[in-house]
């Protein structure tokens, strides 16, 4: 299971790579094998505002259908374009092909409420 270092992560299974005043968003590799065969994924529009703990989409999987829950607040100034094509990269390539959304960050503060990798890898193993 792949635990990226630099990334932060949430209880949900998101996690996020923030640089400066922006960040991307996908899910982890652990919720990807749980899905199963993504077959479809539903974001949000650019220029959306997201909220942290709200849904902003939906992933479907050949087991389930599951929400997107944004780890922070911010402005969505970019989607990933491949998904709608080709959802399955989210299994095959959940951290680097397989994002979903960037966003500008409202409120950088909330990255602190985050769990890095080390505390993300105790809870999947719970």
């Amino acid at each position: 299971m792949e635990i990226p270092k630099q990334l932060l992560y949430t209880k949900d299974h998101e996690w996020i790579d923030a640089e400066g005043n922006q960040a991307t968003i996908g899910i982890t590799d652990w919720a990807q094998s749980e899905l199963g065969d993504v077959v479809f994924v539903e974001l949000p529009q650019v220029g959306d505002e997201i909220k942290v703990g709200d849904s902003f989409g939906t992933i479907e999987a050949v087991k389930a259908v599951s929400d997107l829950y944004a780890p922070v607040s911010g402005k969505v100034v970019e989607i990933n374009q491949e998904l709608e094509g080709d959802p399955m990269i989210v299994n095959q390539s959940p951290f680097e092909h397989g994002w979903m959304i960037k966003v500008e960050l409202s409120d950088k503060s909330e990255l602190d409420a985050l769990l890095n990798a080390e505390h993300y890898a105790d809870l999947i193993e719970e």
